[in-house]
């Protein structure tokens, strides 16, 4: 696992309401906002030791409400949690409640699930919390692996190109639905894999997002794993709505 560092302090970052632990006025805090250039771990690495581990445990542990809190004060630690961890280690982190499944709005992080079944006593709320944040930087490293294993290489022909991409979309929806289970809204994340891959090879997020939209066209849905052939017509509509050419081995 790439080693990450707390930077400056605690700020106050405002606290509200939109999707679920951030506000309106803070959309970066977002995990469906979140770009390539925030999250890849390459551009945000540094040291996490069982001191730092400890500390926050610490520190968790003295934020977290009691077990018998009620919904409003669960749902408040939880978008305090989310502030407190983008303030200390990047905005990286906001992705750290992304559970699978209908409690996280469907994203790969198992030890959490909602905020009203995780939050706990308080040392076993920090440990689930330090936990999820660690699941979570590893799916970021293993991404960032893997697109640098996809990424079509640099001067390569309009059709040499088409074929990578369309191999690249098969192996990443076909990741995302492993990690999710195909559970609820799954294909968000597969929306944001997909954009943070192209994006990761030089296109502009706004293209990338433009193009995955237009190549899934609305074939993905909550608790159904799309079929083989559904997967593979995305991967060749984003191949060819990208370079112009059908991949070479389809001819």
């Amino acid at each position: 696992m790439t080693n990450f560092v707390p930077f400056g302090v605690v700020g106050q970052l405002a606290l509200g309401r939109l999707w679920r632990y951030v506000t309106s006025s803070n959309l970066e805090l977002l995990p469906g906002r979140l770009p390539w250039s925030a999250a890849d771990p390459d551009r945000n690495a540094s040291a996490w030791d069982d001191e730092e581990e400890t500390r926050l445990s610490a520190l968790l542990t003295s934020m977290a409400p009691a077990a018998s809190a009620g919904p409003e004060e669960k749902y408040r630690f939880t978008r305090e949690v989310t502030a407190l961890l983008a303030a200390r280690y990047g905005r990286w982190t906001c992705g750290w409640h992304w559970a699978v499944g209908e409690g996280g709005c469907g994203g790969v992080v198992t030890a959490w699930c909602c905020d009203r079944c995780s939050v706990d006593e308080p040392k076993a709320t920090a440990v689930r919390v330090v936990t999820s944040l660690l699941q979570w930087r590893d799916w970021l490293e293993e991404l960032a692996e893997r697109f640098e294993q996809l990424a079509p290489p640099a001067g390569v022909s309009a059709e040499d190109r088409s074929w990578h991409l369309e191999r690249a979309t098969i192996r990443l929806v076909t990741l995302v639905v492993d990690r999710t289970d195909a559970d609820a809204g799954w294909y968000r994340l597969c929306y944001q894999v997909l954009t943070w891959f192209l994006t990761s090879t030089g296109l502009e997020p706004q293209q990338a997002r433009q193009a995955v939209e237009a190549a899934i066209g609305g074939r993905f849905e909550s608790w159904s794993a799309p079929a083989r052939t559904a997967i593979d017509a995305v991967g060749e509509n984003l191949a060819v709505g990208l370079t112009g050419q059908r991949s070479y081995r389809d001819y």
